[in-house]
């Protein structure tokens, strides 16, 4: 069995994100969607609230898991069971710092691959920062996420403004 594990804050998990899960599942048996702690990017949300939303968006994707992590990537990659990380590329400005990252990993765990992928043209341009400080201006989000998501930001740009 192939499984990739798909990594990130999803703070929050745009469409774009969701397009990587869609093109993954045709590559992989199993696609792991984990959810970072990470306390050093001080994120809009709660690790908690990003995997809820996270399982909301990818609810009707066979063979999709999402669950939290923290800690070294390849250890947990490891524990899963994978053979790849999947890693999403917007623009050529994404990988200097994504080809660092995946010869480290590479480094310290030479049986995982990892693999990038480009989401569609339509979503090349949105990242989780863009959607957040639209939303907190009061912009439409809804092309950029899903319901759910959207409500989400709602909520957050309230308790900002």
């Amino acid at each position: 069995m192939s499984i990739a594990v798909y990594p990130g804050t999803f703070d929050p998990i745009t469409h774009g994100h969701t397009d990587l899960v869609h093109r993954a599942v045709r590559l992989f048996d199993k696609v792991v969607v984990a959810v970072a702690d990470r306390p050093e990017k001080q994120t809009a949300f709660s690790q908690q609230a990003r995997v809820q939303m996270a399982k909301d968006v990818v609810a009707d994707i066979e063979r999709v898991e999402v669950v939290p992590f923290e800690g070294l990537l390849v250890g947990f990659a490891k524990d899963q069971g994978a053979d790849c990380i999947l890693r999403g590329l917007r623009a050529v400005s994404d990988f200097e710092y994504e080809f660092q990252l995946a010869s480290m990993n590479r480094h310290l765990a030479e049986d995982i691959e990892t693999l990038f992928l480009t989401p569609a043209e339509q979503y090349a341009f949105i990242s989780s920062t863009l959607v957040r400080e639209v939303a907190v201006h009061g912009g439409d989000v809804s092309p950029f996420v899903h319901e759910s998501v959207r409500q989400a930001l709602a909520s957050f740009a309230k308790d900002v403004g």
